[in-house]
């Protein structure tokens, strides 16, 4: 494998090869959404119940994803510095790499459908163009609200998304 490190960054490469496991991508979400340390058993429960879809999940799943976990993917990510793993009290904490993989973890959370933020944002900034468009060519309904408002409107909805997506996401 080429340089696993561009300067102070990982090859984009090696971080599409982290992300290719689903086990290391939900890893890598639940220590975003926590604030300190967690140990390994609470990783492989959250892990098996998402696979599962059962909460709690079979003690067999965690067993599986634990012992996955703790023999590949924790290694693996305390090796790139993505998280740091103490293997002694087997307790995981992101480290300076993962800024490097969550770039690539930016998403719109929906139910089932993921797109980016930048995609959310273009896909809004069109609607909002083809609503004004409309709005100027006389279009039934819209025309009668005026443009004023329909911008008030756009501008709303586009700082709301932005202190949504500021607020649930950790400072990268």
């Amino acid at each position: 494998m080429a340089d696993e490190k561009e300067g102070d960054h990982l090859d984009e490469t090696v971080v599409f090869e982290v992300l290719s496991s689903e086990r290391r991508r939900l890893t890598i979400q639940f220590l975003r959404e926590s604030d300190d340390r967690v140990e390994v058993n609470d990783i492989a429960e959250y892990i098996a119940e998402h696979e599962t879809g059962e909460s709690p999940p079979p003690k067999d799943s965690r067993k599986t994803v634990y012992v996955s976990l703790h023999q590949t993917h924790l290694p693996k990510m305390d090796d790139l510095n993505i998280i740091s793993y103490d293997t002694d009290t087997k307790e995981v904490l992101l480290d300076d790499s993962f800024r490097d993989v969550a770039v690539y973890m930016e998403v719109v959370p929906r139910s089932g459908l993921q797109i980016s933020w930048s995609e959310y944002y273009l896909a809004l900034g069109l609607i909002g163009l083809a609503t004004l468009f409309a709005q100027m060519t006389g279009a039934p309904v819209i025309s009668d609200v005026d443009m004023g408002t329909w911008a008030l409107f756009y501008l709303l909805v586009i700082s709301i998304s932005a202190l949504y997506q500021t607020v649930t996401r950790r400072t990268l």
